[in-house]
């Protein structure tokens, strides 16, 4: 057997594929079909301060290619979770990373302060897609200093790892992710959704309910293999990839070009054992082409 084992920003993995945020709700939703423990590690829906009801419906829309959703980050706020949902999870066998975004600096703060010291979460999640009320809904990541600021500090209250999740949508991501790097992450993980919408012909109105939303699924895959290569390229955290990623091909694409782990997002609602036939593939690839473990085939591009 080869070594699926990774090291990420000082957590040990037993194999290098997790489940994003959003597509495995908070961590047990899916233990009916195989178990959890199984993965290198989930990342919970992501959490806010105060509870959100969401964006209104229809939240979500099939694509030629994947999906359109508008969930609007609808969760139980990070109270709720700590109390309710976290104590379920004490027995699993992989790491629990904890999803977070807020509206403001002081937002995130304040949830990275609630996780701070919770050992069954091993790791903390930034999504820096968010919106920043305060600077006229300019998002977090799609500005250098911003991502910075919101980085550092979180990092001024939570000691353990912290991973910066970036949004495709800017005109570089290279900048953004340098600036993360420097304000302190540990590891970056990219992509998020690509903006989207859709529109019903016969009424002319947008079918999602909050008019646009993000594209996920096999569309989106070309660009996040791109943007992980140029940003593996520019910092020396770890990157972990995502985006489109349904079967062990795609997965490997990500490895290749410099990941150092994948997170498996809109497949686990086409079929719930995809995270799991994703692993076996990996495996069996590498067995296939005489590798002794992933560390062997991150990284490898030829160019």
């Amino acid at each position: 057997m080869t070594d699926l084992s990774i090291e990420l920003a000082g957590m040990r993995l037993k194999n290098p594929v997790l489940v994003a945020s959003g597509t495995y709700g908070y961590g047990r939703e899916y233990s009916g079909y195989y178990d959890p423990g199984l993965l290198g590690g989930i990342v919970i829906k992501g959490l806010s301060l105060m509870p959100q009801e969401g964006n209104p419906p229809p939240r979500i829309l099939e694509t030629p290619c994947g999906m359109l959703n508008s969930i609007g980050l609808a969760n139980v706020g990070v109270q709720d979770f700590l109390e309710n949902y976290l104590p379920s999870l004490q027995g699993l066998d992989t790491h629990i990373i904890a999803n977070i975004y807020g509206k403001s600096l002081e937002e995130y703060v304040e949830v990275a302060r609630a996780l701070e010291g919770q050992q069954k979460i091993s790791a903390i999640e930034v999504n820096i897609s968010c919106p920043n009320v305060k600077k006229g809904g300019l998002l977090f990541g799609a500005d250098p200093q911003a991502a910075f600021e919101v980085v550092e500090a979180i990092k001024r209250v939570y000691s353990r790892p912290l991973i910066a999740k970036l949004t495709p949508n800017v005109t570089d991501i290279v900048p953004i992710a340098k600036a993360v790097e420097q304000a302190g992450a540990d590891a970056i993980s990219l992509i998020n959704t690509l903006r989207g919408m859709a529109v019903n012909i016969h009424t002319r109105r947008p079918i999602l309910g909050a008019v646009f939303g993000g594209l996920s699924g096999p569309a989106i895959r070309p660009v996040a293999v791109y943007m992980v290569y140029c940003v593996k390229r520019s910092v020396s955290i770890p990157v972990i990839g995502m985006g489109g990623i349904m079967k062990p091909e795609d997965a490997l694409e990500f490895f290749i070009v410099g990941a150092s782990a994948i997170q498996v997002g809109t497949a686990n609602f086409v079929d719930p054992y995809a995270p799991i036939k994703i692993i076996k593939g990996i495996q069996k690839y590498l067995i296939e082409n005489n590798l002794n473990s992933i560390q062997d085939l991150i990284g490898t591009l030829r160019t």
